[in-house]
């Protein structure tokens, strides 16, 4: 039997077949429950796990059908929200294997490696809490030409927008300005990192009526229209509005000739940032062609201006049309494009948590139903997580069964459960202790890796809860 929250998620499923219907809420929920664990792990039996394959091979069951139930799902939770921000980003989905390559997978980085590149649309609240996924583009991208690197980037540069990948960018901002016409009482915010700062998406942004918010972290130091400055130059003779200390996580570059300050490795560091903020417009590039105009943006620039010494300085450029006159104004847009980074730690929830890049497929065409579904698993696993600090004084029964809580309760605190169900809050915790999380008191809160270990345990527990706990069913004796 499929969990309730499978089953609410897939209310709008329809692969024209009922038996298909059915099987995918009975998939989603196993993986849903053992979000680390093997497909045939998570299935519990050589039945339900050769279902689950023939699932994935099923012509009917395609990438769209599958997603399509989940993002009406995701509108129903944005329509209920005063704000919301859509954050768009690309993410690789390596499938590459020591023997025999998945076929249909693309190269991702000159051909070493093998695989598909997302681009998702995740929604979240203004805290963090993810509402889900109301669009997602994959592709694998095509062998390269025999040219050699520098005609193929002069060939990238020369050809229009609608022939490359980055075209995703602008289309993402589309799906964006689709989504804010279907809930006209909430407001939206596009949020995209630096990959965005594109031209034609600039343009495409100024497109009236104002229908919803944008923010894109600049990649370019762009002429300034009217000055012989560039963007940072005609920053640094504005006033500081306001200045503040962030924490900044450590990291280490991918490769180590890295040159770019946003991908050098660093160590954790508390830094104190200046903010500063201008209306500007900017001249098109020289690609763009004469017949290009200026376009017009706010933009905000957040800058350490001391950063110690052989460490990249911490920096984000952020354009956007959301006014910034003030320091208020400024520090929500900051807040705002803060919240980007939760996509980040969706997808490591998808490839770390729910280990989608080591699920065995011979064909892309069976890998993308399966990817499918695990989008929708790692929203829930992240969402249990967040949403217990936003609302940690509601009824954990929001989110969790009666069984769950109560097995719960019984294995961490040892003590039978309460009659009251207890808080959202504290049953994540103690979620998050059946994961390896360790309660130190004050704020701390279990964090995605250890919420999905302990789900993937929980539902195990909750399982021999109903078979054999003290509210399972007896057989009758006879008489």
């Amino acid at each position: 039997m499929a969990s309730s929250w499978a089953m609410e998620e897939m209310r709008d499923v329809n692969l024209h077949d009922r038996r298909l219907n059915d099987r995918l809420r009975e998939v989603l929920s196993q993986l849903g429950d053992h979000p680390t664990a093997s497909i045939p792990a998570a299935c519990g039996g050589m039945a339900e796990m050769s279902a689950a394959y023939r699932l994935f091979d099923n012509p009917k069951v395609v990438w769209e059908e599958i997603l399509r139930p989940h993002e009406e799902a995701t509108r129903r939770r944005i329509a209920a929200q005063p704000t919301v921000i859509l954050a768009q980003d690309t993410t690789e989905i390596d499938l590459t294997r020591p023997e025999q390559q998945v076929a249909g997978a693309g190269p991702l980085d000159g051909g070493a490696r093998r695989g598909l590149f997302l681009h998702p649309l995740v929604a979240f609240t203004p805290d963090g809490t993810p509402l889900g996924t109301v669009h997602a583009a994959v592709w694998a991208r095509e062998e390269s030409s025999g040219a050699d690197a520098a005609e193929r980037r002069l060939q990238r540069r020369k050809a229009p927008i609608e022939g490359k990948e980055s075209r995703r960018w602008v289309e993402g901002l589309r799906r964006c300005r689709e989504e804010a016409r279907r809930a006209p009482h909430t407001r939206f915010v596009c949020v995209a990192d630096s990959e965005a700062d594109l031209y034609e998406l600039l343009v495409e942004a100024q497109a009236p009526p104002r229908e919803m918010d944008w923010i894109v972290r600049a990649c370019q130091d762009r002429a300034v229209a009217g000055t012989d400055s560039r963007l940072r130059e005609e920053l640094s003779t504005r006033a500081v509005l306001f200045r503040r200390a962030v924490k900044v996580r450590g990291r280490t570059a991918k490769i180590g000739c890295e040159d770019r300050s946003r991908r050098q490795s660093r160590r954790s560091r508390v830094a104190e940032v200046s903010v500063r903020a201008a209306e500007v417009t900017l001249e098109p590039p020289a690609r763009a062609g004469a017949a290009a105009s200026p376009v017009r943006v706010n933009v905000v620039w957040v800058l350490e201006e001391r950063p110690p010494a052989n460490e990249p300085a911490v920096e984000w450029l952020l354009l956007t049309n959301r006014p910034v006159g003030g320091a208020e104004e400024a520090r929500a847009v900051v807040e705002m494009y803060g919240v980007r980074w939760m996509e980040e730690v969706f997808f490591r929830t998808l490839k770390s948590g729910c280990r989608v890049e080591k699920r065995r497929f011979e064909r892309v065409e069976r890998v993308l139903p399966c990817l499918a579904v695990y989008l929708i698993v790692a929203w829930r696993t992240l969402f249990v997580c967040r949403v217990s600090r936003a609302l940690p004084e509601i009824s954990c029964e929001a989110i969790f069964e009666p069984s769950e809580w109560k097995s719960l309760h019984a294995i961490v605190k040892r003590t039978p459960p309460p009659s009251a169900p207890p808080t959202l809050g504290e049953v994540v915790r103690m979620v998050g202790e059946l994961g390896g999380y360790v309660p130190r008191g004050g704020d701390s809160a279990p964090g995605p890796q250890t919420t999905w270990l302990g789900l993937q345990r929980l539902h195990d527990i909750s399982l021999c809860w109903d078979v054999f706990g003290p509210e399972a069913r007896r057989p009758r004796k006879d008489v």
